[in-house]
């Protein structure tokens, strides 16, 4: 069960750590827009549905990374004071009764949404550049699929908490500072040295 759930982890925080590119080509695209603009006096007529069509893909496929490194908002006061096996529980029936038919509903209506896009070849309808958009409607139902599959990995992580009461530790991705400083606190200042 282990390796199952660190390699769906695994696999989305990879699909994370790729479409986290589309920043840097958003921050581009935007300083290229604004550079040809106002300083050029020539605008393009790409830029903008460019940008949109990558802030959608970040945004979609940042779901399930988010999801894998518990980095999701949480709303959880008194979820926090509960017991390991308690929130193991909770989050296993919140899961069932909410996560999955929300999953369910995107990548269902995503599949047929993505699906008739492919079918008529669809285009921007408000853009004079008149992009593609069927690849990028494409990404609902992936993004569906891989939540789907984090979703299943954290069922078998609560599943896990439940029997241990301890829950299992999560695959490193990125350490935040306060996580740095905690464990070293004089690491800034030998990193900063070198």
């Amino acid at each position: 069960m282990t390796k199952l759930i660190y390699a769906i982890e695994g696999l989305n925080v990879w699909v994370g750590r790729a479409f986290g590119w589309c920043i840097l080509i958003l921050t581009l695209s935007v300083s290229y827009e604004v550079f040809v603009r106002y300083v050029l006096n020539a605008p393009t007529v790409w830029a903008f549905d460019m940008m949109v069509q990558m802030y959608g893909a970040l945004f979609l496929m940042a779901g399930p990374y988010a999801l894998a490194q518990d980095t999701h908002v949480r709303g959880d006061v008194l979820y926090r004071l509960f017991p390991v096996r308690w929130q193991a529980r909770v989050d296993f029936t919140l899961y069932i009764l909410f996560f999955y038919p929300g999953m369910l509903a995107l990548f269902w209506y995503g599949w047929e949404i993505a699906a008739d896009s492919w079918r008529y070849k669809e285009v921007s309808w408000n853009s004079p550049a008149r992009i593609q958009v069927y690849f990028f409607k494409t990404l609902i139902p992936v993004a569906g699929v891989l939540l789907m599959l984090q979703g299943l990995a954290e069922m078998m992580r609560c599943w896990r908490a439940m029997k241990t009461g301890v829950w299992m530790p999560r695959l490193d991705d990125v350490k935040e500072t306060e996580d740095i400083l905690a464990e070293d606190p004089n690491a800034l200042q030998t990193s900063n040295t070198m």
